[in-house]
């Protein structure tokens, strides 16, 4: 198939495939009239990088699951170095779960502490001489008027 039709039926642009084959990732094959010619292997490949891409992993953590699949494993996932990408990869998303809980924890603790304060200040409000009630939503700023 022709490049144009690659593309199509993998999901993507001309101008990608062409960065890829400019990568080393996918086979710079031409027929004698110079078109690029690509098989369904070629279309494996791509589906193989875009599935990769689409879980996070960056362009170059995609090659040793493409030169798995050159090598002939029907997955692309088997060889040794792809193996050794999904460590990292699990290893680089444990860690980034682990600063989404602290941040939550943060955030739920501002919460917790927001919604005191809140409290604090409503039950403050029904002491008679206590604050005026009020919450800078829906007042005019100040100096402004409300439109």
């Amino acid at each position: 198939m022709r490049i144009g039709e690659l593309a199509a039926r993998a999901g993507t642009t001309t101008r990608t495939l062409r960065y890829y084959e400019s990568r080393g990732l996918l086979p710079a094959r031409r027929n004698d009239n110079g078109y690029r010619t690509y098989d369904e292997d070629d279309l494996k490949l791509l589906r193989q990088i875009r599935t990769l891409q689409d879980f996070g992993f960056d362009l170059e953590e995609t090659r040793p699951f493409v030169e798995c699949l050159r090598a002939g494993h029907p997955e692309g996932d088997s060889c040794p170095a792809s193996l050794a990408v999904y460590r990292r990869k699990l290893a680089e998303l444990d860690e980034l779960i682990g600063e989404l809980r602290a941040v939550r924890e943060t955030v739920a603790g501002q919460l917790v502490r927001a919604e005191q304060a809140r409290d604090e200040l409503a039950a403050e409000a029904l002491v008679p001489g206590g604050p005026e009630p009020g919450c800078e939503l829906g007042r005019p700023a100040l100096g402004g008027r409300k439109s």
